[in-house]
This record gives C-alpha cells, structure tokens and sequence, in this order.
C-alpha cells in the first residue's frame, strides 16, 4: 500500500490551536483534548486512504474538484492531494460560513 505524507498548512494549525483552546476554556481542557484526538485520527487516516474524502459540496458547486475532506463532526478537515502528499487547508468548524471561509482561504490564496 502506497502511503502519503500528510502536512498542515500554517493556517490549518492555528485552525487547529483555536479549536482547542476555545474548546478547553469554554467546556473543559479534557474535551478539548479529545477533540484534538479525534481530529489526530482523521488526520492520520489520511496516510494510506486519502481518495476517501468526499467533495466539498461548496466548491463542487462551483466546479472545483481539487479538495476533499473529512469529518469529525461537526468538524471539517479540508485538503488536497498532490502527488504523494496530502496538504490540509483548513480544519474548521462546519457550523461556520462555509462559503466565505472558503473563497477567502481556497480560491483567493
């Protein structure tokens, strides 16, 4: 089995950072911690099986078809597959305006 490497963009891992520590103070640093978890383990299947991830019904809507993503809801882990690595973009709240985030982050970077 192939596998691939697996980065975060900065953005993906101040994403990331916020997510937990919005978590830790307005719930407890343990659900954060298992929120960091469980988002760990979605990143982490990306390695063998990155073709899994569905399309961004956002960007299919616009014809793009270059990102995928997972969940671990209600979070989204979105990125894309180039050659032999997967780069995550943004790991997001899907609650959040999707749109906007992804035309600001995707489609004018």
């Amino acid at each position: 089995m192939q596998r691939y490497e697996v980065l975060l963009t900065s953005d993906a891992e101040r994403d990331l950072e916020e997510i937990f520590d919005y978590i830790a103070e307005h719930q407890s640093p343990g659900a954060a911690n298992h929120v960091l978890d469980r988002v760990e383990k979605s990143i982490s299947s990306l390695v063998a099986f990155p073709e899994r991830g569905s399309f961004p019904k956002e960007l299919l809507a616009l014809g793009i078809r270059d990102y995928r993503q997972v969940f671990f809801k209600p979070y989204r882990l979105i990125y894309r597959v180039i050659d032999r690595q997967v780069v995550i973009y943004l790991i997001v709240d899907g609650r959040r305006d999707m749109q906007a985030l992804l035309a600001r982050r995707l489609l004018e970077g």
